[in-house]
């Protein structure tokens, strides 16, 4: 299973055409200054939902999820949005959009039918908390913009269930065309069953021929990348215990050069200081939610010359100190 989610650098271009400064989303999100001027945008689930939190945070428009979900622009549309229009049905697109999801990302895109209605939810396979509201509101406005341009129709689903309470449910049943119901036991959008034969007017079976190969020599790509970085993220770990291992004690490990793990680490989008940090990040969450280890011990163990270090890198990663964490994540087992 891949572990990153690849972000469309158009994100930052739209967010920008509605007046959300994407170095403000950045900033809050405690992402890198530059992430969105790489060739290939990935990001961690942790990452991910800090991402979707903070353009929440800085923007003042309660329903930014919904606009940055809607496109009526076809040549903004992901290679996997055109291929989705390009198939029979909206049921069939729902099946290339999960197949696709599958291989690329720790995301599934469940979808079942029952009693004649038929429910599409996402599960985020890697994920400690729920996701952020204004991300469940831009995968779900995405699925609309995908129903209604391939149907050629103003398509709504039966209703719109969402897992925390809402407080523009006006403004979410406006867009959608639909009830929303909030403490649900999932956030889902349930359709009639038949709307899965909706037959897409977009379809175009040359093209999605066409697109195939394109798929899967991705598919082949990221998941090769993700492996490796897989691979240094585990050799890293193995080799943490009271040191910090340079890139050239991992390289050596790993029978290459340092310039070439760094090399084949950009080119899927990463570098090694963001590698050891996740590998430190990892492990850090491991001891301790899993162990009993006083932090001195734990900052031993992840190479940090002592407890205020290690301190100091987990309020980046997480907000708060190790300590605090610790307590939180004891309290919420037990309840």
């Amino acid at each position: 299973m891949n572990t990153h989610f690849r972000v469309a650098g158009r994100l930052a271009q739209k967010l920008e055409e509605l007046g959300v400064s994407v170095a403000a989303v950045l900033r809050s999100a405690k992402l890198a200054p530059n992430l969105f001027e790489q060739t290939r945008v990935l990001v961690t689930t942790d990452e991910l939902f800090a991402l979707w939190r903070a353009i929440g945070q800085v923007s003042s428009d309660p329903v930014i999820g919904l606009k940055l979900g809607t496109e009526s622009k076809t040549e903004r549309f992901h290679p996997s949005g055109i291929a989705a229009l390009s198939t029979a049905n909206f049921g069939a697109a729902v099946e290339h959009m999960a197949r696709y999801k599958q291989l690329t990302c720790p995301e599934e895109m469940l979808h079942e039918t029952k009693n004649e209605e038929w429910s599409i939810r996402f599960r985020w396979l890697l994920a400690v908390d729920s996701e952020p509201p204004v991300l469940t509101d831009y995968c779900f406005a995405w699925m609309l913009t995908i129903a209604r341009h391939g149907s050629g129709t103003r398509l709504s689903p039966l209703r719109v269930e969402f897992v925390q309470p809402r407080r523009h449910v006006k403004a979410i049943e406006r867009h959608f065309g639909c009830p929303v119901v909030c403490d649900a036991a999932h956030n889902a959008m349930v359709f009639r069953a038949s709307d899965a034969e909706r037959v897409f007017v977009t379809r175009n079976a040359e093209l999605l021929e066409m697109l195939a190969p394109q798929f899967e020599r991705e598919l082949k790509m990221s998941d090769n990348q993700d492996n490796f970085a897989a691979m240094v993220r585990r050799t890293i770990q193995e080799n943490l215990t009271g040191h910090r291992p340079a890139i050239e004690d991992v390289a050596r490990s790993l029978h290459i050069s340092s310039r070439t793990l760094q090399r084949r680490l950009q080119e899927g989008g990463s570098s090694y200081q963001r590698v050891l940090d996740e590998a430190r990040h990892q492990m850090a969450r491991y001891y301790l939610g899993n162990s009993v280890l006083e932090l001195n011990e734990a900052a031993y163990l992840l190479g940090y010359e002592d407890a205020k270090s290690f301190t100091r890198a987990f309020r980046n990663w997480e907000g708060i100190p190790p300590g605090l964490w610790r307590e939180s994540h004891r309290s919420s087992a037990v309840s």
